[in-house]
């Protein structure tokens, strides 16, 4: 999946996408969760981790 498709099917733009790739930005629970469902994981931690 691009990250253009991404931020398209979760309402965000491409830039946040990268920004979350590059750990510069950190999601909201709400953002962080549609991701996770998008991705095909069961649980956040699948795809974010808290440092």
């Amino acid at each position: 999946m691009t990250q253009e498709k991404l931020a398209e099917i979760v309402g965000v733009t491409r830039q946040t996408i990268i920004s979350l790739e590059q750990n510069r930005y950190n999601p909201s629970l709400l953002l962080a969760y549609k991701i996770t469902k998008v991705l095909g994981r069961k649980v956040i931690e699948d795809v974010f981790v808290l440092e």
